[in-house]
C-alpha cells in the first residue's frame, strides 16, 4: 500500500501520529505562538545571546504547537524519539542556535524536542528543520512537513558538516 494515501498533505503515518496527538487541517493557535515568540524575545542567556524569532517558526508553532507526537511504528532506520513541539525547549541554547544560524547563514530557532530531551528541534528562517544533540546537527528536511516524516518514520537524517 502507498505510503501517501491520507487525506491530508501528510503521509498515512505522519497523518496518524499527528491526529492521535490532537492534530487537526486547519490547526491553529497564534496567541499561543505569540506567546512562545514574546517568551523568546525577552530571554537574554548570561552572556547576552538572544534568541531569533521570525514567520517560519510562528506559523510552525500555531499549527504544531503543544502537541505530542509519538510514532505509529519501529521506524527505518531507527526507532523514532517521541516528538514535543514546544518552543522552551530550547530556551537556554540561545548560543547554540545562535552558532549553528552563523554556520549556516541565516536564523534558527527552538521548535521543540525529541524524546526526554535527547535533542532540540529548531528551525531556520526558511523553514528548514534541524535536530541537535550531543552527536551533532542533523537536517530533517527542507519544511516542516518533510521533518514530521523523517522523525515519525525513524528515517535517518542527514548529518551537517562543515563545509559539506
Amino acid at each position: 500500500m502507498p505510503d501517501h494515501l491520507s487525506t491530508t498533505r501528510f503521509p498515512v503515518a505522519v497523518d496518524a501520529a499527528l491526529r492521535e496527538a490532537g492534530w487537526q487541517p486547519g490547526r491553529w493557535d497564534i496567541q499561543q505562538a505569540e506567546h512562545w515568540a514574546d517568551s523568546l524575545r525577552a530571554h537574554t542567556s548570561p552572556a547576552g545571546h538572544r534568541h531569533s524569532v521570525f514567520p517560519a517558526v510562528v506559523e510552525a508553532w500555531a499549527e504544531f504547537g503543544g502537541l505530542r507526537l509519538v510514532a505509529p511504528g519501529p521506524g527505518r532506520q531507527h526507532a523514532p524519539a517521541p516528538v514535543v513541539f514546544d518552543p522552551l525547549a530550547g530556551l537556554h541554547l540561545a548560543r547554540t542556535l545562535g552558532d549553528l544560524g552563523r554556520a549556516l547563514e541565516t536564523e534558527v530557532s527552538p521548535l521543540g524536542r525529541e524524546g526526554d530531551h535527547q535533542a532540540v528541534l529548531a528551525m531556520d528562517a526558511e523553514g528548514r528543520v534541524y535536530s541537535i544533540d550531543h552527536t551533532g546537527d542533523w537536517y530533517l528536511g527542507p519544511g516542516i512537513d518533510e521533518a514530521l516524516s523523517t522523525l515519525v518514520t525513524g528515517t535517518q537524517p542527514a548529518r551537517l558538516t562543515a563545509g559539506g
